[in-house]
């Protein structure tokens, strides 16, 4: 176990000082790309998941408070709508002078103009169809689809998703195209030294073993350096996005990935380096016999 542990060992100190800088670095900008992206969506999505998706019509009224008990009554019957909530025009203007930056501006208007107004949620999703039907209610002046954007945003998410990870998937062929002609270089480089090794009695896995810890430490180098590119990135959006952010009250910054997803990163990066490096070996170390 000892002798074991001791060509591990001795191969790992081998390949280290085979980790060309240069492909590393190649590495690292390529994988940065879906790093970074993943972690801006991640916290997009922290933010998206805090804006309610489920389906509901503002309807905006010009009718006498009399009349409004009936339309309430009216639309808590139609089998489309599982939800009816009215907001008061007193309501609606104290929810406004809420928001930050907006008290100032309330107060100068003199006057509430904002109208008395149902928020209504649909039962299903088909919001177009009903929002019609229900602006031709009367005493209804305006209706407004309040969800539509945020769906439409769920879905433009997804699609951003989808794309990332076949860019992951392009990027990750690419690393392990980059490992496989690095350890052939190597290969060819020390061609005689195989062949004296096989000629002494060396085993396969013996010849492979600081190819595959120099494809591995490859991967691994070029993944940590996309993690360290990523969070100089985000650091730099941070500094334009606080102070947008605070204008809107808001705390908001694009955090940098969790510690189990970094980790996963890096595991999955030195697994590629690993792949081009076994694809490699396998291929081209056959090729090469005692003559």
């Amino acid at each position: 176990m000892k002798a074991w542990l001791r060509q591990h060992r001795q191969a790992c100190a081998r390949a280290l000082g085979r980790v060309g800088p240069l492909n590393a670095l190649v590495i690292g900008i390529a994988l940065a790309l879906p790093a970074g992206g993943y972690a801006l969506l991640e916290s997009l999505r922290t933010v998206a998941g805090r804006v309610s998706v489920q389906p509901q019509i503002s309807l905006f009224l010009d009718a006498k408070r009399a009349d409004v008990a009936a339309l309430g009554a009216r639309l808590k019957r139609d089998a489309r709508i599982s939800g009816v909530r009215f907001v008061s025009r007193e309501q609606a203007l104290k929810e406004l002078a809420a928001v930050q930056g907006l008290p100032e501006l309330v107060a100068v208007l003199g006057r509430n103009p904002l109208p008395d107004a149902f928020v209504v949620t649909a039962a299903d999703e088909a919001l177009e169809p009903l929002a019609a039907d229900l602006a031709k209610l009367p005493g209804v002046a305006h209706v407004q689809a309040d969800a539509l954007w945020a769906r439409r945003l769920a879905t433009l998410a997804r699609l951003a998703r989808i794309a990332l990870w076949l860019l992951a998937g392009v990027l990750g062929a690419a690393l392990i195209a980059v490992t496989f002609n690095t350890i052939r270089l190597q290969i060819l480089t020390q061609r005689e030294e195989i062949e004296v090794s096989k000629l002494i009695g060396a085993t396969d896995a013996f010849i492979r073993r600081p190819f595959y810890y120099a494809g591995l430490l490859q991967g691994l180098a070029g993944g940590a350096l996309a993690l360290l590119l990523v969070a100089a990135a985000l650091a730099l959006l941070n500094r334009e996005v606080r102070p947008l952010a605070e204008s809107y009250g808001s705390d908001f910054r694009f955090a940098f990935l969790p510690a189990g997803d970094a980790l996963a990163f890096l595991v999955f990066a030195a697994l590629l380096g690993w792949l081009g490096a076994h694809l490699s070996a396998s291929r081209h170390l056959r090729a090469i016999e005692p003559r």
